[in-house]
C-alpha cells in the first residue's frame, strides 16, 4: 500500500510516499532521486524493499509534485529529510541517493550524521573540495544557459539518452521530465549543480557506505570522482554492467541485490 503524505515548509510543500505501514522495529530505507527526476525513478526499488523494510521515497524540493518551492538549497533539503523522519517517528534511516540524491544525503551527513544509519550512493559524486578543479566548478555553473541553447525536444531526449542504456530507463526519464516546461527544466539543471558547489565542503563519512556506479555512466566525471572517492573511503565500487547514470532503472535486479547485501552487513 502506497501512502502519499505532505510535509509543509516555509518554502513550499514536499510530497513523499510511505510504502506500507511504519513499523518501528524495522529498518527504514529513504530513497532520494536525482536532478530533474522524481520518486518514479525508484519504482523498481520501493515495492521490492517494502516487503521487508520501512520504505520512504519523495519528490525532492523543487521537483515533481514538490513544486513550487522557493529558493532551493541543499541545506533546506537536508532539514526537510530530517523532518520527514521525525514526523513519522523514525530516528534514523539508510539513505539511498541517486546522483543529486547522493548530494542531499551528504548534506544531511554534514548537518545530522546521527540520523544516517547507512549511505548508498548510486551514480553520485562526493562532497570534498579536493575532487573538483577550478575548471570543473566553472563548467558546472554554466549548465543553465548551456541547456537553453538546445531546442526543447532535443534537450529532453539527449538528457534521457545520456542517463540510460535501456529503453525502459530512457522512457522513464522522459516521463519524469513531463513535469517541467523547458525554462523550469533548464533552471533546475543549473540550480542543482550551482547549489551543490555552494554546499560542498570536506566531509568525513563515518557510517557504512556503498558506492554503486553504472559502468556506462558518461554523465560528467562520475566514474573518475567515484574511483577517487572509493580510495578515500576504503571501499570498493559495485560496478553495474551495461548501466548508465540511472543504473538502478537500467539494471534494477543487480542494483537491488547490491543494496540488499550491503544493508545486511550492519
Amino acid at each position: 500500500m502506497e501512502n502519499e503524505k505532505i510535509l509543509k515548509t516555509e518554502s513550499g510543500e514536499i510530497h513523499y510516499w510511505i510504502f506500507g505501514d511504519i513499523d518501528c522495529n524495522k529498518r527504514t530505507l529513504f530513497f532520494l532521486h536525482g536532478l530533474t527526476a522524481n520518486h518514479k525513478l525508484f519504482d523498481n526499488q520501493t515495492d521490492y524493499f517494502s516487503k521487508e523494510y520501512n520504505v520512504i521515497s519523495w519528490d525532492a524540493p523543487a521537483h515533481g509534485k514538490s513544486r513550487p518551492f522557493e529558493n532551493f538549497t541543499y541545506e533546506k533539503a537536508a532539514f526537510a529529510a530530517k523532518e520527514i523522519l521525525e514526523e513519522n517517528g523514525i530516528e534514523k534511516a539508510v539513505f539511498i541517493g541517486q546522483s543529486m540524491g547522493g548530494f542531499i544525503t551528504q548534506s544531511v551527513l554534514k548537518r545530522f550524521p546521527e540520523i544516517v544509519e547507512g549511505f548508498v550512493s548510486i551514480d553520485s559524486c562526493p562532497y570534498g573540495e579536493k575532487y573538483y578543479s577550478k575548471s570543473d566548478k566553472w563548467w558546472l555553473r554554466q549548465i543553465e544557459w548551456m541547456s537553453k541553447l538546445y531546442p526543447d525536444k532535443i534537450l529532453r531526449k539527449s538528457v534521457a539518452k545520456q542517463v540510460s542504456t535501456t529503453e525502459g530507463a530512457y522512457l522513464n526519464m522522459l516521463d519524469m521530465h513531463e513535469d517541467y516546461d523547458k525554462k523550469e527544466l533548464c533552471r533546475l539543471l543549473g540550480t542543482g549543480y550551482a547549489c551543490f558547489l555552494d554546499d560542498v565542503s570536506n566531509l568525513q563519512i563515518k557510517c557504512p557506505t556503498l558506492l554503486i556506479v553504472g559502468d556506462k555512466d558518461v554523465t560528467g566525471k562520475v566514474i573518475k570522482y567515484n574511483k577517487e572517492w572509493s580510495e578515500d573511503l576504503g571501499c570498493e565500487i559495485s560496478w553495474i554492467k551495461n548501466a548508465a547514470h540511472n543504473s538502478n532503472y537500467d539494471r534494477p535486479e543487480e542494483v537491488n541485490s547490491e543494496i540488499e547485501k550491503f544493508i545486511k552487513t550492519f
